[in-house]
């Protein structure tokens, strides 16, 4: 993919001030990224219990991701407005929501079919968003994908939902694999395609994780923790573009990846910053579901406040 990116002249050159890097570098790393996940997870399919339904569920999740893929695809070539962005992923997002309701396979269901619809069409435009966002520093969101989709293979075996540890399992391995060539300094990007398959892929699977939790705040906080950190990192930017008069839609050096640089780390090092803070919580999502109520209850509201104050310090520190 690298390849045929330079031949092609798929690059992302620094040609703008929300553009950290120094080099143009090639596209088309998330174009392998969906490649491994697809070719892996229907090939597997095939070899064990191959069933139409079976063929079905695992279309259900990868096919709203390759869809966004592919317009990501398309972004990284002939740079889309966002809006025809958004509008796909809130297409994807609500023909997700229709599957799950229909399929009754919500995780976490509230028992109002309005209400799970549009948190779910919510979630899925969000972290779709939030991945995307975070995808500014060489291997910042492939280690942190891989660390939150290990973390969820873990759930999700644990609990006996097998589909979603299966798809987890090989995202984990696809980001990982990816990541020997994104790490400082990148020798490829995964662009949009490969953010907004990913975005999509992680916030479907997550939505559809059924937690082992033993109260119901733990259960419907355990997706969240997954994916906290992607979240408080666009949560930063949007905040801090608002107080600045600005679009949040708008590039900016105003992430968290950007804002550990300023505060004199490298770009490694801020790299393994946001993967220990996204070790962290993913633990603490894990640690949350055995069976322990009162320690549960202990996490979850530790969990809520370290969220909080980490987004404290970094909404506090320096925008650009």
């Amino acid at each position: 993919m690298r390849k045929i990116a330079i031949t092609n002249n798929i690059i992302d050159t620094p040609n703008s001030l929300h553009k950290s890097h120094k080099q143009p570098v090639p596209y088309l790393g998330g174009v392998a990224i969906i490649i491994g996940v697809i070719t892996i997870s229907y090939s597997t399919s095939l070899l064990s219990n191959f069933t139409s339904n079976t063929f079905w569920l695992v279309t259900s999740v990868l096919g709203p991701a390759l869809a966004l893929g592919v317009i990501g695809l398309w972004d990284d070539v002939h740079n889309l407005n966002p809006l025809p962005r958004f509008i796909a992923q809130s297409i994807a997002g609500i023909f997700t929501a229709v599957v799950l309701i229909l399929t009754d396979t919500v995780g976490n269901p509230t028992g109002s079919t309005l209400f799970d619809s549009a948190f779910t069409i919510l979630w899925i435009v969000g972290i779709c968003n939030a991945i995307n966002f975070f995808d500014n520093l060489d291997g910042g969101a492939a280690g942190t994908v891989a660390i939150s989709s290990i973390a969820l293979a873990f759930l999700a075996l644990n609990g006996g939902q097998y589909l979603i540890a299966a798809l987890a399992t090989v995202s984990a391995g696809a980001t990982l694999g990816f990541l020997v060539w994104n790490k400082s300094p990148a020798k490829i990007y995964m662009g949009d395609a490969g953010a907004l398959f990913l975005g999509v892929l992680l916030a479907t699977l997550t939505i559809r994780l059924k937690p082992n939790s033993a109260s119901e705040i733990g259960s419907f906080l355990t997706p969240i923790l997954l994916l906290a950190v992607p979240i408080l990192d666009t949560s930063v930017a949007v905040f801090s573009r608002l107080r600045r008069h600005i679009s949040p839609f708008q590039g900016g050096q105003d992430h968290l990846s950007h804002r550990l640089i300023r505060a004199k780390l490298s770009r490694k090092q801020a790299a393994a910053s946001l993967w220990g803070l996204s070790g962290l919580f993913s633990l603490l999502a894990v640690i949350i579901s055995l069976p322990n109520e009162i320690v549960e209850i202990y996490l979850v509201g530790s969990a809520g406040l370290l969220w909080v104050l980490f987004f404290a310090l970094f909404f506090m520190a320096k925008d650009t």
